[in-house]
Protein backbone atom coordinates (compact mmCIF):
# COMPACT_ATOMS: atom_id res chain seq x y z
CA UNK A 1 0.00 0.00 0.00
CA UNK A 2 1.00 3.56 -0.64
CA UNK A 3 0.34 5.00 2.53
CA UNK A 4 2.12 2.05 4.52
CA UNK A 5 5.82 3.69 2.95
CA UNK A 6 7.97 5.12 5.71
CA UNK A 7 7.69 9.10 5.75
CA UNK A 8 4.23 9.20 3.57
CA UNK A 9 1.33 10.30 6.03
CA UNK A 10 -2.61 8.92 5.42
CA UNK A 11 -4.51 12.26 4.57
CA UNK A 12 -5.93 14.23 7.77
CA UNK A 13 -9.65 14.49 8.18
CA UNK A 14 -10.35 17.79 8.02
CA UNK A 15 -11.81 18.98 11.33
CA UNK A 16 -14.98 21.73 11.12
CA UNK A 17 -14.02 25.14 11.91
CA UNK A 18 -16.95 27.09 11.18
CA UNK A 19 -18.40 29.94 13.18
CA UNK A 20 -21.56 27.45 13.21
CA UNK A 21 -19.83 24.83 15.26
CA UNK A 22 -17.67 28.00 17.20
CA UNK A 23 -21.32 28.61 18.47
CA UNK A 24 -22.40 25.59 19.28
CA UNK A 25 -19.27 24.50 21.78
CA UNK A 26 -20.16 28.09 23.26
CA UNK A 27 -23.52 27.25 23.74
CA UNK A 28 -22.88 23.62 24.79
CA UNK A 29 -20.60 25.46 27.26
CA UNK A 30 -22.72 28.34 29.23
CA UNK A 31 -25.54 25.27 29.03
CA UNK A 32 -23.55 23.27 31.01
CA UNK A 33 -22.38 25.75 33.51
CA UNK A 34 -25.70 27.38 34.26
CA UNK A 35 -28.52 24.79 32.96
CA UNK A 36 -27.22 22.12 34.89
CA UNK A 37 -26.35 23.09 38.48
CA UNK A 38 -29.90 24.52 38.38
CA UNK A 39 -31.31 21.48 37.82
CA UNK A 40 -29.02 19.70 40.21
CA UNK A 41 -30.60 22.32 42.63
CA UNK A 42 -33.84 21.74 42.36
CA UNK A 43 -33.57 18.17 42.23
CA UNK A 44 -32.09 18.26 45.42
CA UNK A 45 -34.57 20.82 46.80
CA UNK A 46 -37.46 18.42 45.75
CA UNK A 47 -36.00 15.89 47.58
CA UNK A 48 -35.25 17.08 50.61
CA UNK A 49 -38.65 18.23 50.94
CA UNK A 50 -40.10 14.94 50.27
CA UNK A 51 -38.23 13.21 51.98
CA UNK A 52 -38.75 12.51 55.63
CA UNK A 53 -35.65 11.88 58.14
CA UNK A 54 -37.94 11.52 60.83
CA UNK A 55 -41.51 12.09 62.09
CA UNK A 56 -43.10 12.53 65.69
CA UNK A 57 -44.88 13.82 67.93
CA UNK A 58 -44.61 16.54 70.44
CA UNK A 59 -46.92 17.60 73.09
CA UNK A 60 -47.46 20.89 75.26
CA UNK A 61 -49.17 24.25 74.87
CA UNK A 62 -48.50 26.21 71.73
CA UNK A 63 -47.29 29.90 72.58
CA UNK A 64 -46.26 31.77 70.16
CA UNK A 65 -47.50 31.18 65.95
CA UNK A 66 -46.96 33.95 63.50
CA UNK A 67 -47.07 34.00 59.62
CA UNK A 68 -43.20 35.07 58.43
CA UNK A 69 -41.20 35.27 55.31
CA UNK A 70 -40.00 37.37 52.68
CA UNK A 71 -40.89 35.59 49.72
CA UNK A 72 -42.78 32.23 50.66
CA UNK A 73 -44.87 33.25 53.85
CA UNK A 74 -44.90 30.06 55.87
CA UNK A 75 -46.39 30.10 60.05
CA UNK A 76 -43.51 29.79 62.38
CA UNK A 77 -44.35 28.43 66.15
CA UNK A 78 -43.33 27.45 69.40
CA UNK A 79 -44.39 24.62 71.39
CA UNK A 80 -43.73 24.69 75.03
CA UNK A 81 -43.62 21.02 76.13
CA UNK A 82 -43.75 20.99 80.56
CA UNK A 83 -42.46 17.80 81.33
CA UNK A 84 -43.33 18.46 85.61
CA UNK A 85 -45.40 20.86 86.89
CA UNK A 86 -42.59 23.67 88.01
CA UNK A 87 -40.00 23.03 86.31
CA UNK A 88 -39.18 24.74 82.92
CA UNK A 89 -40.52 24.42 79.68
CA UNK A 90 -38.59 22.71 76.70
CA UNK A 91 -39.32 24.99 73.66
CA UNK A 92 -39.94 23.25 70.86
CA UNK A 93 -39.38 25.65 67.29
CA UNK A 94 -41.76 24.51 64.29
CA UNK A 95 -42.73 25.29 60.96
CA UNK A 96 -46.49 24.83 59.48
CA UNK A 97 -46.83 25.19 55.74
CA UNK A 98 -50.42 24.85 55.44
CA UNK A 99 -52.96 27.31 56.01
CA UNK A 100 -55.84 25.24 57.35
CA UNK A 101 -53.67 23.17 59.83
CA UNK A 102 -52.34 26.63 61.05
CA UNK A 103 -55.95 27.84 61.54
CA UNK A 104 -56.84 24.75 64.09
CA UNK A 105 -53.37 25.65 65.96
CA UNK A 106 -55.00 28.93 66.16
CA UNK A 107 -58.63 28.18 67.14
CA UNK A 108 -56.54 25.70 69.94
CA UNK A 109 -54.82 28.24 71.55
CA UNK A 110 -54.72 27.81 75.07
CA UNK A 111 -55.40 24.61 75.35
CA UNK A 112 -52.99 21.14 75.39
CA UNK A 113 -52.46 19.93 71.96
CA UNK A 114 -50.32 17.40 70.58
CA UNK A 115 -48.58 18.23 67.11
CA UNK A 116 -47.35 15.68 64.29
CA UNK A 117 -44.35 17.00 62.49
CA UNK A 118 -41.72 15.51 59.98
CA UNK A 119 -38.24 16.24 60.28
CA UNK A 120 -36.75 17.13 56.69
CA UNK A 121 -32.82 17.85 57.38
CA UNK A 122 -30.48 19.72 54.48
CA UNK A 123 -33.00 22.14 53.47
CA UNK A 124 -31.14 24.60 51.31
CA UNK A 125 -32.88 27.67 52.22
CA UNK A 126 -35.14 29.50 55.00
CA UNK A 127 -37.88 30.43 51.88
CA UNK A 128 -39.62 27.01 53.26
CA UNK A 129 -39.25 27.81 56.63
CA UNK A 130 -37.02 28.42 59.43
CA UNK A 131 -37.57 25.35 61.01
CA UNK A 132 -36.54 22.11 60.13
CA UNK A 133 -39.41 20.49 61.83
CA UNK A 134 -42.75 21.04 59.58
CA UNK A 135 -45.81 20.08 61.28
CA UNK A 136 -48.88 18.30 59.45
CA UNK A 137 -51.55 17.80 61.94
CA UNK A 138 -52.50 19.40 65.41
CA UNK A 139 -54.84 16.93 67.81
CA UNK A 140 -56.12 18.75 71.36
CA UNK A 141 -55.42 16.43 74.36
CA UNK A 142 -57.96 16.35 76.41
Amino acid sequence: MENDKPGVRPPAIPEPSSKMTKRFRWKLWVFMILFVPVVLFAGYTWFVLNWSYSSGERAGYVQKLSKKGFIAKTWEGELAMVSMPGTLPEIFHFTVPSDEVAAQINASLGKRVKLHYEQHIGIPSRIFGESEYFVNKVEIVE
